[in-house]
């Protein structure tokens, strides 16, 4: 594997047609959450300290077991720092499903959702000060390797399905 050093802060931005409360409800809500990008059914306690976890589906773990690894129960955990429905969410961030990228610890990612016209402008801000791995991971650097386009991707199809009702992601 090559490594490419990627930046420590990675932000990204997507403008949706949809309501911001709209925007809100698909990151927040699991019947959303588990129909874009990886998809996995969120679990949010809304509240500063509350926990967060994104669960793997069967069809997460059947993959795995054809790629030859085994597939935790809990994907991405986390804790909530900090929630304004429909406006703003901050959250601490663990990638679990890889022993390596687990351990380098929690990250900090912030959604800001403003009204914009037309929609709704989603700006999602992912601190990862020390972990060269996870940085990579979320900024799409191992595609080519079958591990999915990182943050660009996840919102490409989050956009899709909130526009279109359908996945641009298969």
């Amino acid at each position: 594997m090559t490594t490419t050093k990627q930046a420590t802060t990675q932000v990204y931005r997507v403008y949706i047609k949809a309501s911001p409360q709209a925007v809100w409800d698909a990151i927040t809500q699991a019947d959303w959450t588990d129909r874009y990008g990886y998809g996995g059914r969120a679990q949010y306690d809304l509240r500063p300290g509350g926990a967060y976890r994104a669960m793997a589906t069967e069809a997460h773990k059947r993959a795995g077991e054809e790629m030859g690894f085994p597939t935790p129960d809990v994907l991405v955990d986390g804790e909530v720092v900090e929630a304004d429905p429909p406006r703003r969410l901050v959250q601490t961030w663990r990638m679990c499903m890889d022993p390596q990228v687990m351990s380098e610890g929690f990250s900090r990612v912030t959604y800001e959702i403003e009204e914009s016209p037309g929609g709704a402008r989603l700006t999602v801000t992912h601190d990862l000060e020390g972990m060269p791995r996870l940085a990579v991971l979320v900024a799409g650097g191992q595609e080519a390797e079958g591990a999915g386009g990182g943050w660009a991707w996840v919102l490409s199809d989050l956009k899709s399905v909130l526009e279109t009702g359908s996945r641009m992601a298969s």
